[in-house]
């Protein structure tokens, strides 16, 4: 197995990937970090899209995945990790500082998109741990005000700190320029914490039993309806294979960027 090298402040040039600087780094815990880099000029990609990041290895790069968490529009690309101890790429990124250097794709992909869904009145964004990211750039792009008449996102960790963005999502997206008078009506932040108390505990599948997930003022059933509701899933395997089998149980159907649905997960994640 390839074992990536150091962060450095200068990486070989590679045909097949951009090399980009890194702008900030923010460790949120010992298990959670975040980092962006600099955006070039000829990059372009849809609210909830991933690329690829990485860095030298051993005769190649050592390349992941990785949900892009800035809005399409920004300047910088924003990037949600967890820390793995030993990991051929996350033991070398947690290290990173401003200044170094990585490896990212030319090509961004996914089906969290708005295009893999069909129209709706209601957009629930449902994330555990490091699945929050593409949705922090879903819920920043002014097309989906344009679409939805609600959007909730709901995010589920094990402890408080893991609770990234927390006084963004919780300030109802206030500082945002291009949709924070839309955000201040229309954006419901859910958080949930499973291992710790909180002023909500539990995994997002109780929220959804017990009706916690729908306790605010918006329009629509305090249930799933897919005559109105969208929803974009992202997180462990546990929760998007659950929650899959709950929408289609409930007649949702599974949207892609070809045949757009009621429901989208990120099959590059799952399968």
């Amino acid at each position: 197995m390839s074992v990536a090298l150091a962060p450095s402040t200068d990486i070989p040039e590679s045909a097949a990937f951009s090399t980009v600087a890194v702008k900030w780094v923010k460790h949120w815990d010992d298990r959670l970090f975040s980092f962006s880099v600099e955006r070039p000029a000829s990059f372009r990609f849809r609210s909830g899209e991933f690329v690829m990041i990485g860095l030298p290895g051993d005769g190649k790069p050592v390349m992941r995945a990785y949900s892009i968490a800035s809005p399409a529009w920004s300047d910088e690309l924003e990037f949600l990790s967890i820390k793995v101890e030993g990991g051929p790429l996350t033991d070398s990124l947690q290290k990173l500082e401003a200044g170094h250097r990585i490896y990212m794709g030319k090509k961004p992909v996914g089906t969290l998109v708005l295009d893999a869904l069909t129209p709706g009145k209601r957009l629930f964004l449902l994330g555990t741990g490091t699945g929050l990211a593409p949705f922090l750039s879903v819920a920043r792009d002014p097309d989906v005000y344009q679409c939805f008449d609600d959007v909730i996102l709901a995010h589920g960790v094990r402890k408080v700190s893991e609770l990234a963005w927390r006084e963004l999502l919780g300030a109802r997206l206030s500082d945002d320029p291009l949709i924070a008078e839309e955000a201040a009506t229309k954006f419901h932040y859910v958080p949930t914490v499973t291992r710790e108390d909180f002023e909500r505990t539990g995994r997002i599948t109780a929220l959804i039993d017990d009706g916690r997930l729908f306790d605010f003022d918006m329009s629509g059933p305090k249930a799933f309806d897919p005559a109105t509701d969208r929803i974009m899933l992202c997180g462990s395997m546990e929760m998007i294979k659950e929650l899959a089998a709950l929408l289609d149980a409930r007649g949702f159907t599974e949207g892609s960027n070809s045949k757009p649905g009621d429901y989208v997960i990120e099959r590059a994640f799952v399968d």
